[in-house]
């Protein structure tokens, strides 16, 4: 009986150790959205489990970056941060102007507004951004998402609005969001055992978390989304994409960590 060559069958797909178990994912909850509760136990963690199984990667490929890369990180992290969220003011200010405040009433872009627009732009989905990062990039682009990760939550979407009353900032989630990976620097930069022993995990966890992140989607939801949905998804890609791509070469990188970057997140909603 002849091997079945499953992973090299993934692996031609871009980033198919993330994309192909997120769609698995996706297509189960889809059509089989009991699955979790019906068999329960470690079944049901798997479909649930995607930020348990995050964080342990995120403190694997914390182990595999030297502290001498830091100042690396921070350029990398904040041009990318910079260009993200200027790339949404530039349009909150040009769609405040065309749109107003109000969502669009009728027509072909019925229900989009500026909000919308900005809150997708805006952000960047670090799950996806890390597991491309660890497939295709350097450990320590992956690094950058430390300081990406201020664009997660509202802070900066209403900031980029201009709403006043913003006294209130969620520090405490974003210390969480990096604490993983500032530990798994620590563990790996005390001890080269332990950053050679926790590193190799790190391409395990993958499609790990990426089937996880996938049982959390609806397909139907692409469709009630319609068109317009789909565009503004394509929007994020191509509008920031390109800056990104771009701003990352300039800052030494391939380019891979701009594309990687140019996503929106869940929470946008």
């Amino acid at each position: 009986m002849g091997e079945i060559r499953i992973k090299r069958a993934i692996e031609r797909v871009p980033g198919g150790m993330m994309v192909v178990p997120l769609l698995v994912g996706a297509v189960i909850a889809t059509l089989f959205p009991a699955t979790p509760k019906v068999f329960g136990s470690f079944t049901g963690a798997l479909f649930t489990g995607a930020l348990p199984i995050l964080a342990v990667f995120y403190v694997c490929m914390g182990a595999s970056i030297d502290f001498r890369a830091t100042p690396y990180i921070v350029k990398k992290g904040g041009t990318l941060l910079v260009v993200k969220v200027g790339i949404a003011m530039i349009l909150g200010v040009i769609f405040g102007r065309l749109l107003g405040e109000a969502p669009v009433g009728a027509g072909l872009f019925a229900g989009l507004s500026t909000l919308a627009i900005v809150a997708a732009m805006n952000d960047t989905n670090g799950g996806l951004y890390m597991a491309l990062m660890g497939q295709y990039g350097r450990p320590r682009d992956v690094g950058a998402y430390t300081i990406m990760c201020l664009e997660s939550g509202p802070f900066l979407t209403m900031l980029t609005l201009g709403v006043a009353g913003l006294s209130a900032f969620p520090w405490q989630t974003m210390v969480g969001s990096i604490l993983p990976l500032l530990v798994g620097m620590i563990l790996g930069n005390l001890d080269r055992e332990m950053r050679a022993f926790l590193g190799r995990a790190v391409p395990v966890m993958i499609p790990f978390f990426a089937f996880a992140l996938g049982t959390g989607l609806d397909l139907t939801k692409i469709w009630q989304a319609g068109l317009l949905g789909l565009g503004l998804g394509v929007a994020v890609v191509v509008v920031t994409g390109i800056p990104l791509f771009f701003a990352d070469r300039l800052t030494g990188g391939t380019g891979v960590a701009g594309v990687a970057a140019c996503s929106t997140a869940g929470n946008a909603a």
